[in-house]
């Protein structure tokens, strides 16, 4: 009787390194391998079927593809926007959340199959092959993990000329830049983002068009938004994934949501992209003014610091650590309030909250009107709160005021 062949479950893009890790786990080690592809909402069909057609050719037991893009919103964007989250109050983090979500579902089919072992093609360089191994680990801890490019430090060069000794032409990008697209948005790297004071061209971005050639007259619409989440777009309800997808269609024709981000990776040096994230930096301007109006000074407050610490986990592989659900109870409850309507323009690259309402706001004009009238309290109450409120800068006043006073005598 034939024996079977270990079975390896690989995390499966379609370029040149997953491709490579495809058929060399086969020639070298002998595997079966499992090609999984998730699609965080980066593919489009033909997209999808390209990727397909290349594992069967290279000789797949088996290819998946997976519809994870309801799970990107409703386990991670959700969050990013109830917190604000924007790392380095510049970048919403499209990138990092995608790869928990295809660690899990990679994991989730291993498990299924019973596998020998995960693979996946990231190199020594970057974030990304923490968080995949990361996420795995922590999954999947009894299963061996295998990164064969970083392992054996194969580089992309010697990778295409091993295919090509196996009779595999993998087609390299000609592009200057590398890509990467998702629900999220999109991030770029390459030439100019690998020096702090270059500027990338307006050909390196791909969803929007530059704020010169936006409409000129721009465009005026309404979010609702129930506990957080944004429901409705001028009071079409839409789900999370289509309401994303629709605002980043509508942002993009306009010019919204570049940007260029200098920060810290996980390994330590510091890395430079540019962005594009029509959605979120609608969703981000739009939703933080509705907190504004609805929060208390002190949820804010500890929303502020709870999302900054949540989101430097979520972009250095920390998803898995308990204080992560947490932190996100935390964020479920401060978000009971934050519930009504903004009013948002946006024209030639430019996110403007125009206003916002809210069954629950905190700006009462029965209170009065800020530094006009008020109902609350008496021209006495007023006196008296003042004089209550300056009480410490008056004692550290008089405290310096004696300290030099003594020091001035002992120097005469």
């Amino acid at each position: 009787m034939a024996t079977q062949n270990p079975l390896v479950v690989l995390a499966f893009s379609g370029g040149l390194d997953t491709s490579f890790c495809l058929l060399y786990l086969q020639e070298t080690f002998g595997y079966d391998v499992i090609t999984v592809t998730v699609d965080t909402g980066g593919f489009d069909k033909d997209t999808a079927k390209e990727i397909a057609e290349r594992a069967h050719a290279l000789g797949v037991k088996e290819h998946i593809h997976f519809d994870a893009t309801q799970a990107v919103f409703d386990d991670h964007i959700a969050y990013l926007i109830k917190g604000n989250i924007k790392r380095g109050g510049v970048y919403p983090l499209c990138v990092g959340a995608e790869r928990v979500v295809q660690a899990r579902v990679v994991a989730n089919i291993a498990n299924k199959f019973g596998a020998n072992a995960i693979a996946h093609g990231s190199t020594g360089a970057g974030n990304d092959q923490i968080r995949f191994d990361v996420a795995l680990r922590a999954l999947c801890p009894n299963t061996e993990l295998l990164a064969p490019v970083r392992d054996e430090e194969w580089t992309r060069e010697a990778c295409s000329q091993w295919l090509a000794k196996h009779g595999v032409e993998i087609p390299t990008s000609t592009t200057d830049y590398s890509i990467n697209e998702g629900l999220w948005g999109v991030t770029i790297g390459g030439k100019e983002t690998h020096d702090s004071w270059q500027v990338p061209p307006d050909e390196a971005y791909v969803w929007t068009k530059p704020a010169h050639e936006a409409p000129d007259e721009g465009h005026t619409f309404t979010l609702t938004f129930d506990q957080g989440i944004p429901t409705a777009i001028d009071g079409t309800p839409l789900g999370g994934v289509e309401l994303v997808r629709t605002l980043n269609q509508l942002g993009a024709e306009h010019g919204v949501g570049r940007g260029i981000h200098v920060g810290d990776t996980i390994l330590g040096i510091k890395g430079r992209i540019a962005f594009e994230a029509p959605a979120a930096s609608i969703l981000h301007d739009a939703h933080r003014e509705l907190e504004k109006l609805v929060l208390t000074r002190w949820q804010s407050h500890w929303n502020t610091q709870i999302s900054n610490f949540y989101g430097m986990l979520l972009h250095e592989a920390q998803y898995f650590d308990p204080v992560m659900r947490d932190m996100e109870a935390f964020l479920d409850s401060s978000q009971y309030t934050v519930c009504g309507e903004v009013r948002i323009k946006i024209r030639q690259g430019c996110v403007q909250v125009c206003g916002v309402k809210s069954p629950y706001s905190m700006m009462s004009a029965a209170a009065g009107t800020y530094g006009e009238r008020n109902t609350l309290w008496s021209a006495a109450d007023a006196r008296g709160f003042c004089t209550i409120f300056g009480t410490q800068s008056l004692l550290a006043a008089r405290a310096r005021q004696q300290a030099n006073t003594q020091a001035d005598k002992e120097t005469l």
